[in-house]
């Protein structure tokens, strides 16, 4: 996602522009902004947004699980090793997810597993908009939620990390203010 582009840009492009501009927004999906290509012209970023989103959302539970599954986990395996996306090696690099000491290692490992056991794919957080401790605290939640809220809580947690992959690559988007689970505001 090192290009920057602009909503007329995208809006004007021919589609497999659209397409390669906007597939890292979604982990391993490039999938998703096929599926909006020809609802083109888009008003504003939300109105493309929403529609990705909507792409998702409208999957059968089995196609969702396997497209959460393409996460990878918090401080898991692929973070230690490097093997993510460019995009989640710098939201998880904002927590120093990647360089956790042995305990706090395996505190890590042990939600992540439970985590996969419970609900079957891998626990999805929009990170930047916590701290280490209001991540954990999120992970130990979630792991209480039931399937359907928490395969919703997930869409909803991918919607947000998409948001701000987004307002990073179009620079015309407004500033807008995310709001952490936590109370605070983080600018975009």
């Amino acid at each position: 996602m090192s290009t920057r582009s602009t909503l007329e840009h995208l809006n004007t492009c021919a589609p497999e522009v659209f397409c390669a501009t906007l597939a890292d927004i979604w982990e391993h999906a490039p999938w998703v902004a096929r599926g909006v290509v020809d609802q083109r012209p888009f008003a504003t970023i939300d109105a493309l947004h929403t529609a990705m989103v909507e792409v998702v959302a409208a999957l059968d539970e089995p196609a969702r699980v396997a497209f959460y599954a393409g996460h990878p986990e918090l401080a898991g395996d692929d973070a230690r090793r490097g093997l993510m996306t460019d995009a989640s090696v710098a939201e998880q690099g904002t927590l120093a997810l990647a360089r956790l000491d042995t305990v706090d290692a395996e505190r890590w490992s042990a939600l992540n597993r439970a985590y996969r056991a419970r609900f079957g794919f891998p626990f999805i957080l929009c990170i930047r908009r916590h701290t280490r401790e209001s991540a954990l605290q999120a992970f130990e939640q979630r792991l209480g939620h039931d399937r359907n809220t928490e395969l919703a809580t997930t869409l909803s947690e991918i919607a947000a990390i998409t948001r701000l992959r987004l307002d990073r690559l179009v620079p015309d988007a407004p500033e807008v203010s995310h709001t952490a689970s936590h109370g605070e505001s983080i600018p975009s």
